[in-house]
């Protein structure tokens, strides 16, 4: 908007000088005029006015009144006691969110060696994420606070600020530095995460509506595959998991080992953990796959190698005495 010096006259008494806009032409008047006739001949040359006007020869404010926490006309300045204030309440309300942040239990206990790689890179997104929320809520809430709208200002337009190129390149500058060094860092985790171990077994996991079930190898067996619905690993070894689906896609996620990877029909999917903790932990489908998504779980037993291999020759001794290996292992656990 361009405001231009114009002559205008009062009922009674001298011309004064006014302000007008030039794209609607509406009279900014002093508060004592009330009714003017506008002179559009003497509109005088105007220079640019970053937050006042400034004619040639006379330099006025649209309005003489002062208004606190500004002068005549001006701008709105915020006093040095309201920009402390907003800086304590910002660093206190930082230094809460990081700490409440630290306090929530997000995830629940860890089984592999994966989890802590995986529960650390969310403890470092939280504590970047914080002071940026913090940052933008308290400008925000700042500005209300400060620059609201007081009465008798109903129909006032806000100063014509012009960018600022320095806090431009500021706000790009450093959210893209901190933005690749998180993505720098999520990729370490997801390649420690993934390095292959020199020793390794695999079993084959297949979801279908509504169920998991899962197939050891010879490679484990030593002998003729098993199939089974129980899922049983040895702690202390690197398991990759082949994950196949038969009819929609699933989701194969362990949250106790921080993992989830979905499962894909004529796609196989990969994903690694080592179990470190005994215990019996939750399968679950994280997909909505049908009407029975809820219904699909299992549970991951992670037990001594000892009592895997005791498990694996179970399951080859049912198979061969009565061929019902699949059945025998056909109870879905948890």
């Amino acid at each position: 908007m361009t405001l231009f010096s114009i002559a205008a006259a009062p009922v009674s008494g001298p011309p004064v000088r006014a302000g007008i806009c030039n794209y609607c032409l509406n009279l900014v008047p002093p508060r004592r005029f009330v009714n003017h006739r506008v002179n559009h001949r003497a509109v005088r040359r105007t220079e640019a006015i970053g937050s006042g006007l400034r004619w040639r020869g006379l330099r006025q404010r649209i309005d003489a009144r002062p208004v606190q926490g500004r002068g005549p006309g001006g701008p709105r300045v915020p006093s040095r006691r309201a920009k402390i204030i907003a800086v304590v309440a910002a660093v206190i309300a930082t230094g809460a969110g990081i700490g409440i942040s630290y306090a929530i239990h997000w995830f629940p206990a860890s089984a592999s060696t994966q989890a802590k790689e995986t529960d650390l890179l969310f403890h470092v997104l939280v504590i970047a994420s914080v002071p940026i929320f913090v940052l933008v809520t308290s400008v925000i809430l700042f500005s209300v606070w400060q620059f609201r709208m007081r009465p008798g200002e109903e129909l006032k337009d806000g100063p014509p600020i012009h960018g600022n190129t320095r806090l431009e390149v500021f706000w790009t500058a450093i959210p893209t530095v901190l933005l690749l060094g998180l993505v720098g860092y999520s990729f370490v985790v997801l390649h420690n995460n993934e390095k292959k171990p020199a020793r390794e077994i695999q079993i084959e996991v297949t979801g279908e509506q509504f169920v998991w079930h899962y197939r050891y190898p010879q490679s484990i067996t030593g002998g003729a595959p098993i199939d089974s619905y129980k899922l049983y690993v040895p702690k202390g070894e690197s398991v990759e998991f082949n994950i196949h689906a038969k009819d929609v896609i699933h989701a194969f996620w362990i949250p106790a080992f921080r993992i989830q990877e979905d499962a894909v029909p004529g796609i196989t999917t990969h994903w690694r953990a080592t179990p470190n903790r005994l215990g019996d932990y939750p399968v679950v489908c994280n997909l909505l796959c049908g009407l029975g998504h809820s219904l699909m779980r299992s549970t991951i037993h992670v037990v001594t190698p000892e009592r895997f291999q005791a498990w694996i020759a179970s399951q080859k001794t049912s198979a061969g005495a009565g061929g019902a290996g699949t059945a025998a292992g056909g109870t879905t656990s948890g």
